[in-house]
């Protein structure tokens, strides 16, 4: 199984984001041999090693040319994560340029850039994603702009919304991971080239001509102060990814609870055949949600370790790699897997707009209130409206009286407005504020923010 995949029994309804393929075992391999063959032609290029021995290597690195066997059975008699791989190079290689493998390199300066360069191809699977499910939730957005439901705030009604709204806040965060996403590249994908301690000494006087030429063949930048000891680019972008989460997750908890009976507001695809438990017949189980709601909580449980993995006592740490090193495989791994299953859900969702009216009426035009109180405040005060609507309210609630009737029966408001102007102020469609012009002002917003994602061809 790849590092830091799952299989999740939905896997079969979501296409394969092929993030996992990544990390593999073989993918980490063979992302180190890239950094190799980098760095030696660089050091041919500025005749720090031979031309023919830069040529050499680049043309062995190739994990097709390698003995695997060989690299495993050297790692588990030597117990180091590099050299049976740079002995095995240098094998193939052959005797008159194997010598010049590696050279000057320390470990971590080869995996940790070749994790980079893993890390970077997730992250463009990643915003390749985040721009479907941008222009899936703005046609969801567009379309329910003016459909009015119950806002909840506390789990309880609040003020009226619309559907789009409710979208349109969703929008706002992921589009501004996308933003975090971009900004971040510049502090991430920089190449670690500094040797053991990050001087760059045994890279002699050409040390950063060596830095500049390897980082030109990756397409990555350089780091002011090459050290081991300085993942914080890194560990920006897994935070970046648990910020996703906790939006995910949020988003996952809405779609949940909308699914219930009680609220039969908004679906889920639930695909023909899908089977929603093993002895209830009738269940159809969000089971999408249900995995983006966990999937989304272990990412954002990455934080914490990533966070742990910048305490490097002095230059280096091999503890704080390896922590940074397997939380950036199973966060890439886990947000492909929150997306590729949000895609699914806003290109497949439908809303029942009868039902959510009809739960807008549940509090008998308590909903309205606000609104009513806002309007006779302008006529005694907005404490003293508050105060009057606030006492009929509380009795309507607790007495299941008819709170219009209330309203009406109460010389401070029929003072001022007819029976008829109470029902109208009691609306909820009235009270709608700016729901519906967020929700199309966001709908356009994703549209364009997904347009902005350009992903290079592998």
């Amino acid at each position: 199984m790849p590092a830091g995949s799952s299989t999740r029994f939905t896997d079969g309804r979501v296409p394969d984001h092929g993030i996992g393929d990544l990390f593999t075992y073989e993918a980490r391999l063979q992302a180190r041999l890239d950094v190799e063959a980098a760095l030696a032609e660089a050091e041919a290029a500025v005749k720090v090693i031979p031309a023919e021995a830069g040529e050499a290597i680049a043309e062995a690195a190739d994990l097709d040319k390698l003995d695997l066997d060989r690299i495993e059975k050297a790692t588990a008699e030597h117990s180091h994560p590099l050299t049976p791989l740079v002995e095995e190079l240098s094998r193939v290689v052959g005797k008159k340029h194997g010598g010049w493998v590696h050279w000057g390199a320390t470990t971590q300066n080869i995996t940790q850039t070749a994790d980079l360069i893993l890390m970077r191809q997730a992250h463009d699977k990643i915003l390749d994603l985040l721009g479907d499910l941008l222009r899936s939730l703005s046609k969801v957005a567009e379309a329910g702009a003016e459909v009015p439901m119950p806002g909840r705030t506390h789990s309880q009604h609040a003020v009226p919304i619309t559907f789009g709204f409710k979208v349109a806040i969703w929008i706002d965060e992921i589009a501004a991971h996308v933003d975090r996403l971009r900004s971040v590249e510049d502090r991430v994908f920089r190449l670690l080239m500094g040797g053991a301690a990050g001087t760059m000494a045994s890279f002699g006087s050409h040390a950063r001509a060596i830095e500049t030429e390897t980082a030109s063949r990756l397409d990555m930048g350089s780091m002011p102060v090459p050290s081991r000891a300085i993942n914080d680019g890194m560990v920006e972008w897994v935070s970046i990814l648990g910020l996703l989460g906790g939006t995910a997750g949020k988003i996952g908890k809405d779609v949940y609870s909308m699914m219930q009976p009680e609220f039969g507001e908004a679906f889920e695809p639930i695909p023909e055949g899908t089977i929603g438990s093993s002895t209830m017949p009738h269940k159809r189980n969000p089971q999408l949600t249900l995995d983006v709601i966990t999937a989304a909580t272990q990412l954002r449980g990455l934080v914490a370790p990533a966070m742990e993995s910048m305490l490097h006592d002095h230059e280096a740490n091999g503890a704080m790699t390896g922590i940074l090193e397997d939380a950036v495989a199973q966060a890439s791994h886990l947000a492909g897997d929150v997306l590729a299953r949000l895609v699914v859900i806003f290109t497949g969702l439908t809303f029942d707009e009868e039902r959510m009216r009809a739960n807008l009426a549940l509090s008998g035009g308590l909903i309205g209130s606000e609104s009513l109180m806002l309007e006779l405040g302008e006529r005694i005060g907005r404490q003293v409206a508050h105060d009057v609507v606030f006492e009929l309210a509380q009795r309507s609630a607790v007495e299941e009286l008819d709170f219009a009737s209330l309203l009406a029966a109460s010389p401070e408001v029929s003072a001022h407005f007819t029976r008829a102007e109470i029902a109208d102020l009691l609306d909820p469609c009235r009270h709608l504020g700016e729901s519906a012009n967020i929700a199309r002002a966001m709908a356009e917003h994703a549209r364009r923010v997904a347009d902005t994602i350009q992903i290079p061809a592998a």
